[in-house]
């Protein structure tokens, strides 16, 4: 049974110099039956009998010499069954010892019969037949022996302690071999996840944005290449207690420190896109964005915070720069503008004018107003804080039906050109207290947007309706749609859905802050393929507008 004497022995690859405990096996079990016998043998010096029994001396002799050797013969290089050897010459020793009639030597058997059983089935009835055969054996040659019931005795303890070795081992060995399968199972698993993890830190190392984790307890436990770039340029960052000012994403504010982001990550919180300004120099900052998400375990409990750093501080840059170059632009439209309708305005002054010349002019005079106010739209968007346009109003009572029939009067040639028909059976009359001028801008937005983006042979649709307290106006066409994530953002200045259309993209966002200027609001619903609504809510009154103005202050 070599593979049972591997498992008992201790051979399986793997172990710590497992070669080297089959040796020590040997020599321990060995050794304790050596030394037994050894006390038992000083003991008949020291009592006088042992002279009178010679073949005691010689199952000593056997025994030592089996002892010198377990300890002398290499047993991590031979076969695992040679092993055997050792106890069988021991079963020997102590039939020379047991003839001897020394009481209680014949329990002796008990050590090399546990230790053959221990290794296989084979070894166990080996064992059995061996030491019951010595001892009858012995038995036979002792004088005036007599056969009784007795002699069975010592075989039966004999098998039973046999029988209990064999299964004790074979319960020790089924053991090992299920923890040396999970033991297996367990170092592969260990191998995948320690793959996966520099797999994945090789991964976070080639990206140009950093990542810090941070642990349940507060400590960093991972910091990747970029994020260390980051530490490396900005003095302080990713650090609680960095020194210097860090600003908002304005550049202007320095935040508190207890509202740094690592302070706040700290304190468990998250939060997306946080744009913050670190001081790099004493005359350059850096902008940075950063995204912070909460992690959990197996379990579903806290597991720590990771920070995703990336670095805006060009396209920041570029921002700023477009806004300035818009504002620039913008303001010098102003100028040339404002004498065009000076002299405009002179000419329809004139009474010698004839009538279709007055009637051309006036057309010219009522664009160039329109053409001034979003201009001047333009540079408020440009020179306005991030959130606001800073528009200026000046309402009145007015009806919002009058305003969409003009609109659609005037951009009706524009439609006309793509066959593209403008319905207003739903314009109904509809007072509200607004800028005429200003909403009239909001409408030619959308109503052209709603022509720009329409097919050939379209539809737009216009309608209004009031309840006495606000007053709503929609502009619905039919063409190519909008996708839920450009809903999101087609408020935002400069943003163009891929559409291939031209444009500047600040109309929506200028008409949003030309609406909520008046305490109302523009929403959008749209369905890719098929069409864009967008619905104007704006007061009725002014009690109406003056609580909705000073809602949208609060």
């Amino acid at each position: 049974m070599p593979g049972r004497l591997r498992a008992v022995l201790g051979t399986d690859a793997g172990d710590m110099p497992l070669t080297e405990l089959r040796d020590r096996i040997v020599a321990n079990n060995q050794m304790l039956l050596t030394a037994i016998v050894g006390a038992i043998f000083l003991s008949g010096i020291a009592a006088g009998w042992l002279a009178n029994v010679p073949q005691f001396v010689v199952g000593v002799v056997i025994i030592v010499l089996a002892a010198l050797a377990s300890l002398a013969v290499p047993w991590s290089r031979v076969s695992p069954t040679w092993v055997g050897v050792i106890p069988l010459v021991d079963i020997v020793a102590i039939a020379f010892l047991r003839s001897a009639d020394v009481p209680g030597v014949a329990l002796l058997w008990a050590f090399p019969t546990m230790w053959l059983s221990s290794l296989g089935r084979i070894w166990f009835i080996a064992a059995c037949v061996s030491v019951i055969g010595a001892y009858w054996v012995t038995l036979a040659y002792l004088p005036n022996f007599e056969w009784t019931w007795a002699v069975i005795v010592l075989p039966a303890v004999i098998i039973a302690i046999g029988a209990s070795t064999y299964n004790a081992t074979r319960r020790f060995v089924a053991q090992r071999t299920l923890i040396d399968k999970q033991t297996e199972r367990l170092t592969a698993a260990l191998r995948h996840a320690s793959r996966q993890e520099q797999l994945l830190a090789e991964v976070l190392d080639t990206v140009d944005f950093g990542v810090l984790r941070v642990g349940p307890s507060g400590e960093i436990t991972f910091v990747n290449d970029a994020l260390g770039r980051f530490q490396q340029r900005i003095p302080g960052f990713g650090r609680v207690d960095a020194v210097g000012e860090i600003f908002a994403a304005d550049g202007q504010t320095p935040l508190d420190p207890s509202e740094r982001p690592l302070a706040r990550i700290m304190r468990g919180e998250t939060f997306d896109d946080l744009v913050v300004w670190y001081p790099v120099s004493e005359s350059r900052r850096a902008a940075l964005s950063l995204t912070a998400r909460r992690l959990a375990d197996a379990d579903g409990q806290p597991a720590g915070v990771v920070l995703v750093a990336r670095d805006v501080t060009e396209e920041r840059t570029a921002l700023k720069a477009r806004d300035s170059l818009v504002a620039s632009v913008s303001h010098e439209l102003r100028t040339p503008l404002t004498s065009i309708l000076g002299y405009l305005e002179l000419v329809l002054d004139n009474e010698d004018v004839a009538e279709g010349v007055h009637r051309q002019v006036d057309v010219a005079y009522r664009n160039s107003e329109r053409l001034l106010g979003i201009v001047s739209g333009i540079l408020a968007a440009s020179t306005a804080s991030r959130m606001s346009a800073e528009v200026t109003i000046s309402p009145r009572s007015s009806d919002v039906a009058d305003l969409l029939r003009a609109s659609a009067s005037d951009l009706g040639p524009v439609a006309r050109e793509r066959a593209i028909r403008i319905d207003i059976d739903d314009v109904t009359s509809a007072p509200a207290f607004i800028d005429p001028s200003r909403i009239r801008q909001v409408i030619d937005n959308l109503v052209s947007n709603a022509i720009k983006f329409n097919r050939d042979g379209g539809t737009v649709t216009l309608g209004s309706s009031t309840d006495g307290a606000h007053t709503w106006f929609l502009v619905r066409d039919t063409g190519i749609g909008l996708t839920p994530e450009d809903q999101d953002r087609v408020f935002e200045r400069f943003f163009r859905a891929e559409s291939g259309v031209p444009g500047t993209g600040l109309g929506l966002a200028i008409s949003l802050e030309i609406v909520r200027a008046h305490g109302g609001d523009i929403t959008v619903t749209s369905t890719l393929g098929l069409g864009t609504t967008f619905m104007v809510q704006v007061p009725a009154n002014a009690e109406i507008a003056a609580t909705e103005v000073e809602d949208g202050e609060a």
